[in-house]
């Protein structure tokens, strides 16, 4: 799966203006109720932020893939946003969260959400790729980075 056809330039936001972990995924999720054509904004943040209750989505290296699943959600979409300062996430390293991957899924399709569970945890498996993206410096720059690494990737 190629994460560029599930995220959008307007769905990437550098830098976030939150600097706490609820409001930080509420904000990523508005991003996607005004780019995407999801309709209520509050069924989106409450599927994202149960599922978050649950377990952190915190996997580490100071990143974050918040998801949830829900009605009105048409397709797989994701959000990006980057933090002007790491926010204490409770993730599995006890590091703070500099960059959150949102997915938002509908309830019946699971596989296209692990597919992209999968490919945000192998692009971010390399540290140069982390690096890469946290020096971004804005949406822009973020998205065309993602598109160089998969261009990239395919041609290997």
């Amino acid at each position: 799966m190629r994460l560029t056809d599930i995220v959008k330039p307007e769905s990437i936001k550098v830098p976030l203006e939150s600097t706490e972990k609820q409001a930080a995924i509420f904000e990523l999720a508005q991003v996607l109720v005004e780019h995407t054509g999801i309709a209520d904004g509050a069924v989106l943040r409450d599927a994202i932020w149960q599922r978050e209750l649950t377990r952190t989505t915190g996997i580490g290296y100071g990143i974050a893939i918040p998801h949830g699943k829900c009605q009105g959600v048409d397709q797989l979409h994701m959000a990006i946003g980057r933090a002007s300062e790491p926010i204490p996430f409770a993730a599995i390293d006890g590091k703070p969260v500099e960059l959150i991957f949102l997915l938002a899924s509908p309830i019946d399709q699971t596989g296209p959400h692990i597919q992209a569970l999968a490919s945000i945890s192998r692009m971010l498996t390399d540290e140069k790729v982390r690096e890469a993206i946290r020096l971004a410096e804005d949406s822009a720059a973020l998205y065309k980075f993602i598109q160089e690494y998969e261009a990239a990737s395919t041609a290997r």
